[in-house]
């Protein structure tokens, strides 16, 4: 009875029209990577909790058999392995071999686990899905590509993504989700100082 339950659960939540969901989602996701602190808005996904939608969307537009996921935390569950499993096929891997990491803050700690590529292949990195409860366009202070003056985006932490920044071209790249919210912060954006959050 528990893996029926388990099984249909999995294969509910994914986008309803995939060719056409999918390449919505992509879109506002290039294009929070193309304007580091700007804030989209994504749906179409209703993954096991505590996966945001945001998140969801992410896994399904983004993942695949090929693609490693790393769940850290509470979302390292039963129910979000065999969802990720049935709509995206990506394997569940550990830390050090993921494409992509989705938790909270704390729990993908800590952040040298995680793959910054090398200097042949700097692509090879690994993604963090960070789950917030939050998102808003205040906080640290970001420049950098894509971004006309100065952005701002309430971040967990600002020394972490500091550091990463002067990794480049090698360094992680972060994805923020809050409910139906997203936004990117590249390796090569800057965060310069905290602000007022």
């Amino acid at each position: 009875m528990l893996a029926t339950a388990t099984s249909t659960s999995a294969m509910q939540g994914g986008f309803k029209d995939v060719p056409t969901e999918a390449a919505r989602q992509f879109r506002a996701i290039m294009n929070a990577i193309a304007r580091p602190g700007r804030i989209e808005a994504v749906d179409g996904a209703t993954p096991p909790a505590p996966m945001s939608v945001a998140a969801g969307v992410m896994v399904l537009t983004l993942c695949d058999p090929d693609t490693g996921l790393y769940l850290a935390g509470d979302h390292d569950t039963a129910d979000i392995r065999a969802w990720v499993q049935f709509h995206t096929g990506a394997p569940i891997v550990s830390a050090e071999k993921a494409d992509f990491a989705i938790g909270h803050w704390d729990a993908l700690a800590p952040l040298n686990a995680f793959s910054i590529g090398t200097p042949e292949y700097p692509d090879r990195s690994t993604t963090l899905i960070v789950e917030m409860d939050a998102l808003s366009t205040q906080g640290a202070a970001l420049t950098g590509p894509g971004i006309k003056d100065t952005a701002r985006l309430s971040l967990p932490d600002t020394e972490a993504f500091q550091r990463n920044a002067l990794l480049f071209p090698l360094g992680l790249d972060f994805f923020f989700c809050a409910g139906t919210r997203l936004a990117s912060l590249p390796r090569t954006t800057k965060v310069t100082e905290r602000g007022a959050s």
